[in-house]
């Protein structure tokens, strides 16, 4: 993969492109085998900061996305991540029938007007940590609820009201 690839992660509940993160997270690889975490984030940030725009006030929680991408990259135990309200996860690579299910998770979420983090996720290292086999696959809430079809949007609608205790 090329130095300058961007990898997105999220950041403050909101996904971020970094540039170089791979080929940072690589050369992390080598360098830092004794370092503890916080040394470990600062190399990554200073790594990535002459690609990539990172604000002050927001340094810090850079360096905590990015230390917690480093360790899912070296299968290291992460906690999980937290985010607040309804979090929906189409993993797929890509695909047509991967778009189409998330075009109609997005249809339905503003036909019944409920705001969601919805993501597709298409990094196979992401979506090999939820285990599924099969594309697209349909999380809520963390929860696997549909793999290798695109469901009816009866059924879509059912699995987001019940998420959302409707």
């Amino acid at each position: 993969m090329p130095a300058d690839s961007v990898k997105q992660v999220m950041i403050n509940n909101r996904l971020i492109g970094i540039i170089g993160l791979d080929a940072a997270i690589a050369k992390a690889n080598k360098t830092c085998t004794e370092k503890n975490d916080a040394e470990i984030s600062d190399f990554l940030i200073s790594s990535i900061v002459d690609q990539n725009y990172i604000p002050a006030q927001a340094r810090e929680d850079y360096a905590k996305a990015l230390l917690r991408q480093y360790k899912i990259e070296n299968n290291l135990p992460v906690m999980p991540e937290h985010t607040e309200g309804l979090r929906i996860y189409v993993l797929g690579l890509g695909c047509a029938r991967c778009s189409q299910l998330e075009d109609d998770i997005r249809d339905l979420l503003s036909e019944m007007q409920i705001a969601a983090d919805l993501r597709p996720i298409t990094d196979i290292k992401e979506i090999a940590r939820f285990g599924v086999m099969g594309a697209p696959a349909l999380v809520i809430n963390d929860k696997v609820v549909s793999v290798g079809n695109i469901p009816p949007k009866s059924l879509l609608r059912q699995w987001i009201m019940e998420a959302c205790g409707i």
